[in-house]
């Protein structure tokens, strides 16, 4: 009998990038504000709901369906994501043209955001086995599409609606979309049972350690590392979403800077939060992923207290850009993470139980901000809250770090005795 032709590992993640630039391109949408509120004769926040509705079905899909794409596999999960994605985004057109908001958000918000939810968790879970001994650069490659979507489907979208009118423009993205995920889903799949890369010994490597433990998502949730990381995420994603909702006003505030210098800024936010995925994820196959969150939390704690004291044009953006190069590596390094916690047997469904709370984090983090905001009427005040924030992370990730050294002592006590 032949032997099983194992697929080059590296188009592997070519495929999860393709499928995660083209569900990424929900952060581009901000481009469809405009053209659609005016369409419907509403106001912008109106129409922001159904972002917030695609955000609260891509983290709450990924939890409730991360055992079926487990159970399923990559291609048959990767192909229900394009379908549902690609209708969603075509159902969006039908809604314009009808001008029925109700059907808007249900194709949008609902539709799309289940096919969000199951293309972001498909992929990463897989890549994790295919690159035991690059976990954080692989998902980081993968998740670096996701955040890097919005700077290539941001103006396209721009010049489709120009172009073609809102309608027809939807239906041609639409199936863009879809193809793109149905192709890039064709090609990946799991690796063979044991899989190991040529030359990559696990037993000798200087980096990489034997994960924990490799256990089911209802064993993981009765460990305290699963919510030790929910927490870390949670503050993470809540305290990103709102520096970044908040950076054009901010800017304006401390810098002076014109509504058009802050939307270019806002422009290079997008370029940062994608290189701190690679970045971040790729530092933590030799930092350590405990180490990677407790330089995370701790730099962001300063962070937030000190930006909106500082005036200094260079400092303030550099260290705006550092925040959000963490909240992207957050995201990125997470199912490395998880991986090193859990093991690979349900990752999947794991890492959408995390994803659950961005799904919470995506409407309490800008909440937070504009109440304290209004109430106090202080931006300094305001920031200083997500410090505050972050010196929880900060604590539970040194819990966590606590915990994983423990056991790797354990672990190193046992294999000498």
């Amino acid at each position: 009998m032949a032997a099983q032709k194992i697929k080059n590992r590296w188009l592997i993640a070519l495929s999860a990038i393709g499928i995660h630039i083209s569900i990424g391109s929900v952060y581009a949408y901000s481009v469809i504000t405009n053209p659609v509120k005016d369409i419907f004769d509403v106001e912008g926040s109106t129409i922001k709901w159904a972002f917030k509705i695609a955000i609260l079905f891509l983290g709450f899909s990924a939890a409730f369906l991360g055992p079926w794409v487990e159970k399923v596999g990559p291609r048959i999960s990767g192909t229900t994501a394009g379908f549902f994605y690609g209708i969603g985004i075509l159902g969006s057109g039908l809604a314009v043209h009808l001008e029925s908001l109700f059907l808007f958000y249900l194709c949008y918000g609902v539709i799309g955001g289940i096919g969000l939810g199951l293309g972001y968790i498909t992929p990463v879970s897989t890549l994790v086995k295919w690159f035991p001994d690059k976990r954080g650069l692989a998902t980081g490659m993968a998740i670096m599409g996701f955040g890097f979507s919005a700077l290539i489907f941001g103006p396209v979208m721009q010049s489709f609606f120009e172009t073609f009118g809102i309608s027809n423009a939807f239906y041609i993205l639409g199936v863009i979309y879809m193809a793109l995920i149905l192709v890039s889903a064709r090609y990946i799949e799991r690796p063979p049972q044991g899989y190991i890369p040529a030359g990559f010994n696990p037993n000798e490597s200087a980096t990489v350690k034997a994960d924990i433990s490799n256990i089911t998502a209802k064993e993981a949730l009765s460990s305290r590392r699963f919510y030790y990381i929910w927490i870390m995420m949670f503050i993470n994603i809540t305290c990103g979403i709102a520096i970044i909702a908040a950076a054009s006003p901010m800017m304006q505030e401390k810098l002076s800077y014109t509504p058009m210098q802050a939307a270019a800024v806002v422009g290079l936010i997008g370029v940062f939060n994608g290189l701190g995925r690679i970045l971040w994820s790729g530092l933590s196959d030799y930092l350590g992923r405990p180490n990677t969150y407790v330089i995370f939390f701790a730099f962001q704690i300063l962070a937030f207290y000190f930006l909106p004291q500082i005036s200094m044009e260079l400092l303030f953006l550099v260290i705006l850009f550092t925040v959000i190069t963490m909240y992207g590596g957050g995201f990125a390094t997470l199912p490395a993470f998880l991986g090193d916690l859990f093991g690979t047997k349900q990752l999947g469904a794991i890492h959408g139980m995390v994803l659950a709370g961005w799904a919470i984090a995506g409407v309490v983090g800008p909440t937070i901000y504009d109440v304290v905001k209004s109430t106090t009427g202080s931006l300094d005040i305001t920031l200083k809250v997500f410090s505050g924030l972050f010196l929880i992370a900060f604590a539970v990730s040194l819990l966590m770090k606590r915990s994983v050294n423990l056991v790797y002592r354990k672990k190193q006590k046992h294999s000498i005795a």
